[in-house]
């Protein structure tokens, strides 16, 4: 099995349980607090790992935060290329109101400490047909593209968070990208209240033929590459807590085409997997494991 290689943040999660998010002028009181390992990037690093597929991580994490080496080698992430620095970690502050959703804000930190140089040599690692996913929390993704393409390296991308310069990247080159309603939208200048219908069609106006994933949380999720067209419906959950929901569908997704699944099979995995996290509580912590989706998909079976 070919690894993945996952160009990824690494963050510090302090989550707060709170009745509503705070307004502006406010003090709020927290009724639960929590710190844990986070990140869109190693999110997605650690879903793969669960989902029994095969990743290792490209990251960087300040030195005081060696305890997250250990903690993603223990969850059967590769390491080798998580630098420690003396930069302060990247980390974000979470609130989880009474519905389950969450507000995020957060600080990159050693997140945007990438150099060229070191791009460069992430990618020499790599050989012809080789995958490198990527999210939008680190820097360096306009030279990493091109140059991992250049290499013969497939990408794909999932361009969270939404910024106005993920349009300014090679999108095309991409071989899969994954959008949920808000980020597709915004990239396609589109209003957030589009059909999945027409958010597919402009994107394949926009994109080509690149394969692409649009996940609408309880309303399920597409997936579209040149004419092939399917849907997957969520799970009917309770969600107690979203965070992680769209990384735990990625990883899932990821790692059950890299073992040879269908388009649809990925799908129903994907789907299971983030029905389960969003009953937990936390970012990676909520991350299910392969047996608890492998008896969700048995019993519907």
């Amino acid at each position: 099995m070919s690894v993945i290689f996952n160009f990824g943040s690494i963050n510090i999660d302090h989550t707060y349980r709170v009745p509503y998010f705070v307004r502006p002028g406010e003090t709020l009181e927290s009724n639960q607090y929590s710190v844990g390992l986070g990140g869109k990037g190693v999110n997605q690093s650690l879903a793969i790992a669960c989902a029994k597929g095969a990743v290792s991580h490209w990251g960087r994490v300040s030195s005081v935060d060696a305890w997250v080496v250990h903690e993603l080698e223990c969850a059967g992430v590769g390491v080798k290329d998580v630098e420690l620095t003396t930069e302060p970690s990247g980390h974000a502050i979470i609130q989880i109101d009474a519905l389950g959703e969450n507000a995020i804000l957060l600080f990159s930190g050693a997140n945007h400490g990438f150099t060229q140089e070191r791009i460069t040599a992430l990618i020499a690692q790599t050989t012809p047909g080789d995958t490198i996913l990527i999210q939008n929390e680190c820097n360096g993704l306009d030279q990493l593209i091109p140059l991992a393409v250049s290499h013969g390296c497939k990408v794909i991308f999932n361009p969270a968070p939404m910024t106005a310069k993920v349009a300014s990247l090679p999108l095309e080159q991409c071989e899969l990208l994954f959008f949920n309603r808000t980020e597709a939208a915004a990239l396609l200048q589109m209003p957030v209240e589009s059909s999945a219908a027409d958010l597919l069609k402009r994107c394949k106006e926009t994109l080509g033929d690149v394969e692409v994933v649009l996940t609408l949380g309880s309303a399920g999720a597409w997936y579209q590459r040149s004419n092939e067209t399917l849907f997957q419906p969520a799970l009917k959950v309770k969600a107690v807590d979203t965070t992680a929901a769209g990384d735990t569908f990625v990883g899932y997704f990821l790692a059950a085409r890299q073992a040879g699944l269908t388009p649809s099979q990925c799908l129903q995995r994907a789907a299971t997997a983030a029905a389960l996290a969003v009953q937990k509580f936390g970012a990676a912590s909520s991350i299910p494991m392969a047996s608890e989706v492998d008896g969700i998909i048995y019993q519907s079976t």
